[in-house]
């Protein structure tokens, strides 16, 4: 059973640092936990209609957050910078930077 490219693409990160790599064509999405490289960069060109040159992830570990005496952590999430050949851009992400 495939995945559909909703499912592997979440949201986007958008941070300082995420958007200062926005000019050199790297995008920055938080992406499902089990998609590997190949099925990001698949989804990525399927769902904005671009080319990917690259494709880099990690996975990010939840902070611990307190609510008063209470402690509680954020949940695991992972992410993927996508590398994109050629100058084409991802509309989305047009006028941020």
């Amino acid at each position: 059973m495939s995945k559909l490219a909703q499912d592997i693409i979440l949201k986007p990160v958008i941070t300082e640092d995420s958007m200062e790599r926005l000019p050199n064509g790297k995008y920055t999405f938080e992406v499902a936990k089990d998609a590997n490289k190949v099925e990001i960069a698949k989804a990525v060109e399927e769902l904005f209609d671009v080319k990917v040159a690259k494709v880099n992830t990690m996975s990010v570990k939840g902070k611990q957050k307190r609510m008063g005496r209470y402690v509680g952590y954020r949940p695991d999430r992972k992410k993927a910078i996508v590398t994109l050949e050629g100058d084409k851009t991802i509309e989305f992400f047009d006028g941020m930077y």
